[in-house]
């Protein structure tokens, strides 16, 4: 695998053996994981908090924390996940030119597609790398419109009852991709880009409830360059003012809720904000063929998670982030763990821990994978399958405190959900005027 890895790296070929040896390593792993699944839990093995033990080794610290406090998970057989085919295209025509910058802490040559796509565990940068994969993963390239999803923040525990802190219910969660390109025009860079050197845009409203966050939002651009910040505004219409927002804000939790704008989606802090060391790549469970659409409210934990789902075993790379040194007194977090599965390049989960090393939140985010959000989709319909994020749920371990989002949402209009590179959106969507418009 490292032989064939410097040879598409050093010729840009990506010859027909070249890519039957990567099938070849693509079946392989899945066997791997199916044995290493029999070691420990097998399809058909319900994981609760009575038998929580047989799943420690192989999930987070965090997940393990919300498996004894009443999450259960329904062990599944692993299932095979490819990216779609415009995805792979441009990977093949544009990953050789990849590299890290000097400092190896920038992308030098991107275009479209996976920066990295033949991993060396071996690489001393095979950290950094991972996370550039990251950046540009397969999941969202073009752009993309969440409508109608909602949350609900409570004091999970095992056999909790329901009780909602909170209700939250968002109109749009957005976002449009200047670079990577590979669906939509134009492709695959905007030529907006140059002028500006924005590689995306992402828009968070209106809120619709609370009534008290009624019609509130939040803008965020992100920037190619590696010291420049990004630039954040939000929208009160109580006072009616637009906020220009630190920066540093975004890594922390926001209102009542533990969800912050870095994790709204994965790992989403600026890259080049943090140092990254590799921990291991080995199967672990996770959710990349959820069976529920709405997602199962948790009866058992008091709403603060989905179950019972299917969980499979999966191939994840495990990386610590850290700040870099210069940005350690503006963090809460000493350490994000990040589990990353090796196939589908999305996070099944994220530990975070506190300054004094102590595990303090969890993210989990359940996907599914198919060729359209919904079963009974209309409009958002693809000629191949893809991943679609169906539930989310974010954790304070320290107090119990977890707000749970569902993709599409339990008590909203909209059923279709996700319009993933459709052209639902465009720049005009992510600026002030049309957030302030946008206020109920």
């Amino acid at each position: 695998m490292e032989q064939l890895s410097s040879y598409v790296r050093r010729t840009g070929e990506w010859t027909a053996p070249a890519r039957m040896a990567l099938a070849v390593v693509a079946v392989l792993t899945v066997i791997a994981i199916a044995a290493a699944a029999r070691a420990d839990v097998k399809p058909g093995d319900v994981i609760t908090a009575a038998n929580a033990s047989k799943a420690r080794d192989l999930v987070s610290p965090g997940v393990y924390y919300k498996v004894e406090n009443g999450m259960s998970m329904k062990i599944v057989p692993t299932g095979q996940i490819d990216w779609p085919p415009p995805y792979k295209d441009a990977t093949e025509k544009y990953s050789a030119q990849v590299r890290l910058s000097h400092d190896n802490r920038s992308l030098v040559g991107y275009v479209a597609g996976q920066p990295f796509p033949l991993i060396d565990t071996n690489d001393p940068q095979v950290a950094t790398k991972i996370m550039w994969n990251n950046v540009f993963r397969p999941l969202l390239t073009d752009d993309y419109d969440l409508r109608f999803y909602d949350c609900e923040s409570v004091y999970g525990g095992l056999n909790k009852p329901n009780n909602v802190i909170q209700y939250y219910q968002i109109g749009h969660y957005a976002g449009y991709d200047l670079v990577g390109r590979v669906e939509v025009e134009p492709m695959p860079v905007d030529p907006d880009f140059k002028k500006t050197n924005r590689l995306w845009l992402f828009g968070l409203y209106p809120v619709l409830s609370p009534q008290a966050e009624r019609g509130e939002g939040f803008i965020r651009f992100r920037y190619e360059q590696p010291d420049r910040g990004d630039d954040d505004w939000s929208w009160n219409p109580g006072d009616r003012r637009i906020r220009r927002l630190n920066e540093a804000l975004q890594s922390t939790e926001t209102g009542a809720q533990t969800w912050n704008p870095d994790h709204y989606s994965g790992f989403n802090a600026k890259t080049e904000e943090y140092n990254y060391k590799f921990l291991g790549d080995r199967a672990m469970l996770g959710v990349a063929h959820a069976e529920h659409s709405p997602e199962l409210k948790c009866s058992t934990d008091g709403g603060a998670s989905a179950c019972p789902e299917a969980w499979e075993m999966r191939n994840m790379y495990i990386v610590e982030a850290s700040p870099r040194r210069e940005l350690i007194s503006q963090a809460l977090q000493g350490k994000t763990i990040i589990y990353m599965d090796s196939e589908m390049w999305y996070q099944p989960y994220i530990d975070e821990y506190d300054q004094k090393g102590q595990l303090w939140l969890n993210h989990i985010w359940w996907t599914t994978y198919r060729d359209r959000p919904v079963p009974d989709a209309r409009v958002a319909i693809y000629p191949f399958k893809r991943e679609f994020e169906v539930g989310a749920v974010s954790t304070d371990v320290q107090s119990g405190f977890a707000t749970m989002c569902y993709l599409p949402g339990l008590q909203t209009p909209e059923r279709e959900c996700w319009y993933i590179n459709m052209g639902a959106v465009d720049k005009s969507f992510f600026t002030t005027d049309a957030m302030v418009k946008a206020a109920p």
